[in-house]
């Protein structure tokens, strides 16, 4: 014969769990409003030089500061998303990233490659190297400068398992921040076209309640994305735009 045992709990101990569970669903939905993506995105356009028919553009990264270096990845989300075709318009020309710096040997590598476009002139200048980007056909150079870094983060999970089964219960997040610089240089004018800039800060949270749920914030993704549409019409568009650098009047 086997006898079954039956734990009872007392209604204090029932009324304390229920006010537990209570407030940390409370607290989740608290943070969990502010879950998601926010965006700050600034274009300057300071010339009317726009993308003709049958030149090119390359997305390059700046190798100059090892600690903020744009991702590889990013370099070609980005380029993918300027060939591909969107909505009723048509993909651009977009020359591959690897395939033009390995034409310029070593003329962009991290240590020789020119900061300024005076440097760039110089370059040019260079035995065979005019010949080079002529043949290419590349109009003009997008450097991505920046990184997607994580800048806090908080809370924390607790599992546990037991013979009548197992779960966890807590509260974790995080914040990353995708932040790039998208400089354009026209190399046939050689000259500065224009700036973009965009900061996307992304929270993500971990609920558990019996089992994790994860709610991803992807702010890079979005990064690209947004970056992606003004490059297409900053390279498609004659017109000047962006409140550019502020100017002091005497």
């Amino acid at each position: 014969m086997r006898l079954h045992y039956l734990q009872k709990h007392s209604p204090i101990t029932k009324s304390m769990n229920l006010k537990a569970a209570t407030l940390l669903a409370s607290i989740s939905l608290g943070i969990l409003s502010g879950c998601g993506v926010t965006a700050r995105i600034e274009p300057y356009k300071e010339t009317e030089a726009f993308l003709a028919e049958g030149e090119r553009v390359v997305v390059l990264a700046r190798k100059h500061h090892a600690s903020h270096e744009a991702e590889e990845d990013f370099i070609d989300c980005v380029s993918d998303g300027l060939a591909s075709p969107y909505y009723d318009a048509g993909g651009l020309n977009v020359h591959n990233s690897t395939e033009f710096e390995d034409s310029l040997y070593p003329w962009f590598e991290p240590s020789m490659a020119p900061l300024t476009t005076d440097e760039l002139a110089e370059l040019l200048e260079k035995p065979n190297v005019l010949d080079r980007v002529r043949s290419s056909g590349v109009r003009f150079v997008v450097w991505l400068d920046g990184s997607t870094d994580r800048f806090a983060s908080g809370g924390g999970i607790t599992c546990a398992a037991g013979v009548g089964g197992a779960g966890c219960v807590g509260l974790a997040w995080w914040e990353d921040d995708a932040r790039y610089d998208a400089t354009v240089w026209d190399l046939r004018e050689l000259s500065t076209a224009g700036t973009i800039f965009a900061d996307y800060n992304g929270k993500s949270v971990m609920p558990a309640l019996i089992v994790p749920i994860p709610l991803i914030a992807r702010p890079q993704a979005a990064a690209c994305r947004g970056l992606t549409l003004q490059l297409r019409q900053f390279l498609t568009s004659p017109s000047i735009y962006g409140a550019g650098p502020e100017l002091i009047s005497n």
